[in-house]
């Protein structure tokens, strides 16, 4: 049965790795059955979502519904690339699955799935490592980053293919992303040209979209740093999705600023007061400018950034409350997402196996 959740508060904006098309034609010039935009998005669970995550990845997610077939996944396999504790990575990612619903993902007109639950990702994603060489994978910058030290998981190095599968199963061709991921999206335009090119057309060839300017929120400790969910749980400047009240409000009164007292939308000479502004801008959709005008002093800016977060969580967070109150009712949204992202994801698989001469199932 289809579930019947109800979806929480809707609003806007963008973020997260996604993927979207148009016209996501298929090898035999198939579209999608109802002729719609297709959004693909996907988060990490490898740490307890942000006000960065709600304000720059799932207000997008909220307002896609209406325009386009939607499949927004947790992105379960890709925490795997670093040590995990088994019990918070299951934890973190129903956790989150939780919170794509709370925030207004209806499952009626979405489909919300955990990654792991969908084997072709892994399926493709090995198909796209035996196309993919190991010169270009070496050059991924976070492979640079984070590899090379004792104990480097060779999913760390893998996980682009991963990327890659990710987006080519749902036959999006435009995929907006920010600067950070733009490399991965260049990986998987890559390899699906040269499988087109060795094996005959397969795949949508995805274009890099230029995502319009993001919700980007820093750390309210340290401007210079994104508000990152794998920072300590107890990261002071890190406001978490299911943070309490007095929480948020400490959080904030202890935001950096600086020692001229003035207001300005500045962000490279007030980085954390620009910063301030820019969370009250993105909740109310008005500008940094306008914003400053409505306050005099630090205490009024951290007051109305205090009120503003807390406005926009509080529905999030009672909206979690009930999901949490009848665990078993999220599972099922999760299956029901699993399966309807199976049958989407099994042509693709199919075509890719048989145009690589992998044999075919045979039939019962």
């Amino acid at each position: 049965m289809r579930p019947t959740l109800t979806a929480g508060p809707t609003v806007d904006k963008t973020g997260g790795i996604s993927a979207s098309s148009t016209d996501p034609a298929r090898s035999a010039g198939e579209r999608p059955p109802t002729g719609r935009a297709r959004v693909l998005s996907g988060i990490t669970p490898s740490g307890p979502l942000t006000l960065g995550n709600y304000l720059g990845a799932l207000r997008r997610f909220v307002s896609e519904q209406d325009r386009a077939d939607c499949f927004f996944f947790i992105a379960d396999l890709h925490a795997l690339t670093t040590p995990q504790d088994p019990r918070r990575l299951r934890e973190l990612a129903l956790q989150t699955a939780a919170l794509y619903v709370a925030s207004g993902l209806d499952p009626q007109r979405s489909t919300v799935f955990l990654q792991s639950q969908v084997p072709a990702h892994v399926e493709l994603a090995y198909l796209l490592e035996s196309t993919a060489y190991v010169g270009e994978l070496g050059r991924m910058i976070q492979f640079k980053q984070k590899g090379g030290q004792p104990g480097t998981r060779a999913s760390l190095f893998t996980y682009p293919c991963l990327m890659a599968a990710d987006i080519l199963l749902y036959q999006a061709s435009s995929v907006p992303v920010g600067g950070d991921q733009d490399q991965h999206v260049e990986l998987a335009r890559d390899l699906a040209v040269r499988f087109n090119r060795e094996y005959g057309v397969t795949f949508v060839v995805p274009t890099l979209a230029r995502a319009a300017l993001a919700a980007r929120v820093a750390d309210l400790a340290d401007p210079a740093a994104k508000m990152s969910k794998s920072a300590p749980d107890s990261a002071p400047g890190v406001i978490r999705m299911l943070d309490p009240e007095p929480v948020i409000a400490r959080k904030i009164a202890r935001a950096v600023t600086d020692s001229d007292g003035e207001v300005r939308y500045d962000p490279a000479a007030k980085p954390g007061v620009s910063n301030l502004l820019d969370i009250v801008a993105f909740i109310t959709d008005e500008s940094p400018d306008v914003v400053t005008a409505g306050v005099s002093t630090y205490r009024e800016l951290k007051a109305e950034c205090t009120g503003r977060v807390v406005d926009v969580l509080a529905p999030i967070q009672r909206r979690y409350a009930e999901l949490q109150a009848d665990p078993a009712a999220l599972l099922d949204v999760l299956a029901f997402g699993a399966e309807r992202a199976r049958t989407e994801a099994a042509p693709v698989l199919a075509r890719a196996k048989a145009a690589m001469g992998l044999p075919p199932l045979a039939r019962a």
